[in-house]
């Protein structure tokens, strides 16, 4: 079973940053792809980012490309987003998961059915 922790939510002004934190329980962390996704009150979960297994690759949704950045450090089962110059709309739950990685030859995945398994998430408000 794997298990999954966000960590480093808050309030935040409007043009502020937060560093989020997925930290992951198991061995196998390290063999698979992590992804970032957010959910905001009567919306659908939206994709984030992505990262591959190694930490080479890396993707990111068109509204937070510039603004974000996905990180992982396998020796602490760790993946990281920061997010930088934050926006009101930027205001959701973020969730972390682990890529199921199936059928794809490590391809990165904005669908959130190509996901196994996620966390309870961490509460991001930026306000204007």
């Amino acid at each position: 079973q794997v298990q999954l922790v966000e960590s480093g939510g808050g309030l935040v002004q409007a043009g502020g940053s937060l560093r989020l934190s997925c930290t992951a329980s198991g061995r196998t962390f390290r063999s698979y792809a992590m992804g970032w996704f957010r959910q905001a009150p009567g919306k659908e979960r939206e994709f984030v980012a992505a990262i591959t297994w190694s930490g080479d690759g890396t993707y990111y949704a068109a509204s937070v490309k510039g603004r974000f950045s996905i990180s992982r450090d396998n020796a602490k089962n760790t993946v990281y987003l920061q997010m930088n110059s934050l926006k009101p709309e930027d205001t959701a739950v973020y969730l972390c998961a682990r890529d199921a990685g199936l059928g794809r030859g490590g391809a990165l995945s904005d669908y959130v059915a190509s996901y196994d398994y996620w966390g309870q998430g961490t509460q991001v408000t930026v306000s204007s």
